[in-house]
Formats: C-alpha cells, structure tokens, sequence
C-alpha cells in the first residue's frame, strides 16, 4: 500500500489520536497536568531539567513550582506527540492537495490541531481551569472524528445502509446523548469527582447524598485559582459524580433501544462492534468505582469513551451519505 496517500495518511491519524487521548488521560489523571508551569517548554528549557543545575535553575524561574520529575515526563510526552500530531495533520493537506481531493476537511482538520495547541497553552497558563480542560477534551474528539471522516471519505463507499437513513433522528439523539455523557465524564475528571462517590449504588453509604449543584455545575469558575486537585466543594464533586452516573444509565438503555433498532444483517458488524464497545465501558466505569480508580482503567476509560463517540460518527456518516455513495 502506498503510505503517501490520503486514506494511509488519515488511518495512520486515527492512531496516532488514541496515543494522544491516552497520554493526556494519563497526564491529567496523574496529576501531572502541570508538570511544567509554562507553555511550549518546560521550566525555561526545550525538553526539560534532568541535572541538578538545571533543576536548581528551573526552581529559581518557578519558585512556586518545585520540579517533579515523575510529573514532568507523562506532560511533556504528551507535548511531544501531540505535536507530532500536527506535523501528521500538515503532511496530510500537503497530500490532499497533490490528490486534489479531501482539501476542505484537511484544512479543517489543521486548523481545529492548532486550536488544541492554543487550549494547550491556556490549559497551563489558566492553571487546569476545568471549562478550557474539558474544551480540551472535545477538540481532541473532533480531531479524531475529522481524521475518520476524512478515511471513510477516502474508501468511496459506495453501498447505502437503508436501516441507518431511515433511523437517522434515533442516530442524532444517540450523538447529542454521548456528547453529553462525554462531558459529563470530562467535567467529573477535571473537577476531580471521581472519588466523590466510592460505592455503588450508593454514594458514600446513602441512596441521596448531600448534593450542590448550583456549584457543580458552574462551567464559568474564577479565573486565577490552581485548579490542580480542584476547587469545588465535596457536595458540588458529588452533585458531578451522581449526574454522570445517571448520564451513563440514561446512554446505556438508549444504546441498547437504537442497537436494536438498527440491527439488520446489513448492519450486524457495525451494531456488533458497538455493542462491544459499549459493555466494556460499562465495565471500565463501574471498575473505576470498585476499584478507588486505577491509573490504567481510568486511562483505558477514555480511551472506550473516544470508541463509542467514533461508534456514532461512523453510523451518522453512514446515515446521512447520498445514495450515489458521495457525501
């Protein structure tokens, strides 16, 4: 196969963004979301302090910012291959227009990569404000939905899925739903509600606990504080926490309705797929409860996530393309 064409260049893409989801997943859920206090280098320097001198230097710069070593390596790894991620994204409108084709969503494509450098810097320089983190998340998601769309694109497929056409509002409900379970997530990890509620199903030994919503759910909190570990109140992470689990059972049942809905033998590895996906992140979050959320199941949580948002993207494109198999 030829590596230097549209179809190779995106799938490779589609890749390269679950490595990217799952270092910053990583980066976050370690805490290490401000491993370096500044933004494109670390401590002043290109990579990152390694010597003594260089640490005493760095610590003389940020003196609010002692240097963590162990912090430090998950960021600027997630720098390094996310940036890679923008070089991949030039390559790929340079070939698109070689091919002539695809050159409005390549150049999409660039332009929603370099919006995720700029919330890279505001996510520093703003000190993890929850709002620009999850903003973060979802450009991460559009990144890898044009990188898919521009594949499927590039496939020409041709056959129609009628069961999906004629199901198309049932499909766009199911999106809006995961989009909104999706932030949920987002905004339960960013304001470190996770660890709110440790037991299922209750939270913290009671059916209703204690809940402020009004605060919970404040997307525009003050600029300046260290969002580092969070700043609500223990009711407001609970308030998060219980509405994302509500969230989850609402898109579970809806998923299983729209599966069957859509099942058809010209559909069955599609809605096979999805329903895979969609069990293992029933496990993975209830795992994540069980468990007092593990470094690798929460990471592995994000990652499912992305799966099933890309699970819809797949039967929206496949439901809302013309039937001469153009889009």
């Amino acid at each position: 196969m030829n590596l230097l064409t549209t179809k190779a260049f995106s799938a490779i893409g589609i890749a390269f963004c679950f490595v990217v989801i799952g270092l910053g997943a990583w980066t976050r859920l370690a805490d290490a979301g401000l491993g370096c206090p500044d933004w494109p280098g670390c401590y002043g320097f290109v990579t990152f302090p390694t010597t003594p001198d260089e640490i005493a230097i760095a610590e003389n710069l940020f003196p609010d910012s002692p240097v963590e070593i162990d912090k430090i390596i998950p960021e600027v790894v997630h720098r390094y291959f996310a940036a890679s991620l923008g070089l991949l994204a030039i390559a790929l409108l340079f070939i698109s227009f070689r091919e002539n084709k695809l050159k409005l969503e390549s150049a999409a494509l660039l332009l929603i990569i370099i919006g995720q450098g700029i919330f890279g810097y505001l996510t520093v320089s703003l000190k993890l404000h929850p709002l620009i983190v999850t903003s973060h998340l979802f450009g991460a998601m559009i990144t890898t939905s044009l990188f898919l769309v521009i594949f499927m694109k590039s496939l020409k497929i041709s056959k129609t899925y009628d069961i999906l056409v004629r199901n198309k509002p049932l499909i766009i409900i199911g999106f809006i739903l995961i989009i909104l379970q999706i932030f949920l997530g987002a905004w339960t990890s960013t304001n470190y509600a996770a660890r709110a509620c440790l037991d299922l199903p209750y939270c913290q030994g009671q059916l209703i606990p204690e809940t402020d919503f009004k605060e919970g759910f404040n997307l525009f909190q003050s600029i300046g504080p260290n969002y580092l570990y969070g700043q609500m109140s223990y009711e407001a992470r609970v308030a998060i926490h219980l509405t994302h689990r509500i969230g989850a059972i609402v898109v579970f049942f809806y998923s299983l309705f729209l599966a069957a809905k859509l099942w058809s033998e010209q559909t069955k590895p599609i809605i096979v797929g999805f329903l895979a996906v969609l069990f293992i992140q029933v496990f993975l979050g209830v795992n994540n409860v069980l468990s007092s959320l593990p470094l690798w199941n929460a990471v592995a949580h994000n990652i499912v996530g992305v799966m099933l948002f890309l699970s819809f993207v797949i039967m929206t494109f496949l439901g809302f393309r013309r039937t001469n198999g153009n889009v």
